[in-house]
């Protein structure tokens, strides 16, 4: 109890430090202006990021170019309310916790499509690479009355590279690390006459590690690889003032090693492949109105290979599974300059999800064993969203329904009230509503010997209350979130005899969370050294068992700074956790302390070389019981931009 009392006093004190003195700000000469970072996610259309009333983050380029073999969840972990999960290396299966709330409770969006696919209602982070990826927009907090299912722990849009402004733009990375660890990258982009292009590639290789311990059944002492490549491209023209049609493509896969069979020894392997694809027809109406019509499709594949057996112990007599997401989606869109201050936001979406599970193929039966017994359903949804700025008052508000073709009519709504209390500091006050629908391995999977679905489960539905405090200026930032987000129709998984040891496992709308929690954050400037910290307190537990939801902690401390000397940046980072459970076993995880050193030269305007430094001190730590996390890790990245 002690260590965890001086580990939430410090990060307290680390939070509110960054912040002190703002009276004391007088530089010597203004500040220079700079465009200020909008967001899109936090209300469907575009916003300065000063003005959004919720808890939302921007991951920036500059983050995500420095983040060397860091898997897109690590890098998300770095801002407050995520941790994240994965089952021994960045190529496998991952689990991101936002705000205490499952896993497949938030949404997450790839160019604003989704992609958590429809048989396990996971998305495919371990399949995006850090360096296709623009910035990174996050939104926390119940969002279903913005973007429907999902959405009861937030929502996590990525932004894949972009056109700039520029007539040519081009840039080529190579990096190379520990573990065998390899990355290339280049692209171009441009604007001219009306159009606009870019193209990007990208491939990443590594030797990885073992992605087991000898606690694990499956244990298998041999190194498990991965192979990731990704293209990204997009085109548009603007043929009329204001009237632009465009399209774009996005495409990324890996090929990881993982530990699933045991005798004997086997290389298994998952291909995980996310693919997206768009047309968009933006039209400014009148002064006041924009419509934006998007057409648009995803596709989530994953194909595991493992050793032929017996497949109580996950190897199939063909060896192979197969599971596929197609999600084709529709939305137009409507925004309204309603008067000065105030906007409008009317739109409608129409989603189609197709599913398809196999888990091998069996002589002895017809079919291919674990098929669904349906593998479609459609969602028509209406969605508006008000904002409105009346001197100090500021007000948000949404309202949606969702038609499922399942589960009928699921209408949410939100509420949020912003007050200046002072220049700088606003107050905030809101309530939203989400909920999930049940994925297709929840309704329809059929019986594979130890698990079988419920096709009369009902949604999850959630309601969260949120409190805030923020002061904000060009040199410090300084906030405290308090949210309460309770549950209910949870879905878990329970034995259909519980006397009988081998009985079969079935999900059932039997429990009930309250994700809740306090958040700090600060920001501070001191001439060319900046400071950031965060510490989250949460209580992320069952009701009903009063027992923690498992691989969350309860308290997690975020800590960096950086100082720049010229075209030098040196940089480091401490994150330090409280113990938490694991899923499967409900054995204590400790906590756990890393520490991360980073650092970047400009050689010329054009040309950077960079290093990060993660783990240095090769903390031997566990994110789920039998599997392994990195040890002490390097990589130095050289980059060219034009």
């Amino acid at each position: 109890m002690k260590s965890r009392f001086v580990l939430r006093s410090a990060g307290l004190l680390a939070c509110l430090a960054p912040a002190w003195a703002w009276s004391q700000q007088t530089p010597a000469t203004a500040p220079v202006s700079q465009l200020d970072t909008v967001v899109v996610t936090a209300t469907r259309s575009v916003q300065p990021l000063k003005d959004v009333l919720g808890d939302v983050t921007v991951i920036g380029s500059e983050a995500l170019q420095s983040a060397g073999q860091s898997s897109l969840a690590e890098v998300l972990s770095r801002s407050h309310s995520i941790e994240y999960a994965n089952n021994g290396g960045p190529q496998t299966v991952t689990s991101l916790f936002v705000r205490g709330a499952n896993s497949n409770q938030t949404l997450v969006l790839v160019d604003g499509q989704r992609i958590n696919n429809a048989t396990n209602g996971l998305a495919a982070l371990n399949a995006v690479p850090t360096s296709s990826i623009d910035h990174v927009e996050i939104v926390r907090g119940a969002a279903s009355s913005l973007y429907g299912s999902d959405a009861i722990g937030g929502v996590i849009n990525i932004i894949t590279k972009r056109a700039t402004d520029k007539p040519l733009s081009a840039f080529a990375d190579v990096g190379f690390g520990t573990y065998g660890t390899s990355s290339y990258n280049a692209g171009l982009s441009g604007a001219s006459s009306g159009w606009t292009y870019s193209l990007s590639t990208g491939y990443q290789q590594s030797h990885g590690f073992d992605a087991t311990n000898k606690k694990n059944f499956y244990h298998n002492p041999d190194k498990d690889s991965y192979y990731q490549n990704n293209v990204a491209a997009s085109l548009g023209y603007e043929w009329l003032r204001g009237q632009t049609l465009s399209v774009q493509y996005y495409r990324t896969s890996v090929n990881g090693g993982y530990d699933m069979g045991n005798s004997p020894p086997f290389n298994d392997r998952a291909i995980q492949r996310l693919e997206t694809y768009s047309v968009t027809s933006t039209n400014r109406l009148t002064d006041f109105w924009t419509s934006t019509l998007r057409v648009g499709s995803s596709v989530d594949y994953n194909r595991s290979e493992n050793a032929p057996g017996d497949e109580v112990f996950g190897n199939t007599p063909d060896g192979r599974s197969v599971f596929r997401t197609r999600q084709n989606q529709l939305s137009w869109q409507h925004d309204l300059q309603l008067a000065e201050g105030q906007k409008l936001t009317l739109a409608y979406e129409h989603l189609e999800q197709r599913a398809t599970g196999d888990i091998g193929n069996f002589n002895d039966f017809p079919v291919s064993f674990g098929n669904y017994d349906e593998t479609r359903r459609h969602v028509n949804s209406f969605t508006g969203v008000y904002l409105g700025d009346f001197g100090r008052h500021h007000l948000q508000a949404s309202l949606r329904n969702d038609n499922n073709s399942q589960f009928g009519n699921r209408t949410t709504g939100g509420l949020t009230y912003g007050f200046d209390i002072v220049d700088k500091v606003r107050a905030t006050a809101g309530y939203s509503t989400g909920f999930r629908a049940p994925n297709f391995n929840e309704l329809y999977w059929h019986n594979d010997g130890g698990f079988q679905g419920n096709p009369n489960l009902r949604p999850e539905t959630s309601q969260n209350y949120e409190l805030g405090l923020r002061y904000q200026d060009d040199d410090a930032e300084a906030g405290v979130t308090y949210y309460h987000n309770k549950v209910k129709n949870l879905i878990i998984n329970q034995a259909v005899d519980s006397a009988d040891p081998f009985s079969v496992y079935q999900p059932y709308n039997i429990a009930h969370a309250l994700l809740e929690g306090v958040t700090f954050t600060g920001m501070r400037k001191f001439g060319d050294t900046r400071i950031r910290a965060s510490l989250d307190l949460s209580n992320p537990r069952n009701t009903d068992t009063h027992q923690q939801l498992p691989q969350r902690s309860d308290t997690v401390l975020r800590l960096s700074a950086d100082h720049r000397w010229g075209s030098f940046l040196l940089g480091g980072e401490v994150y330090l956790t409280e113990d938490r459970k694991d899923a499967m076993t409900g054995d204590k995880l400790g906590g756990y302390g890393l520490f991360n050193l980073l650092a970047s030269y400009e050689l010329t305007r054009n040309l950077q070389v960079s290093v990060r430094w993660n783990n240095v001190f090769d903390k031997q730590y566990t994110l789920v019981q039998g599997y392994r996390t990195p040890g002490s890790n390097a990589f130095v990245n050289l980059s060219w931009r034009m």
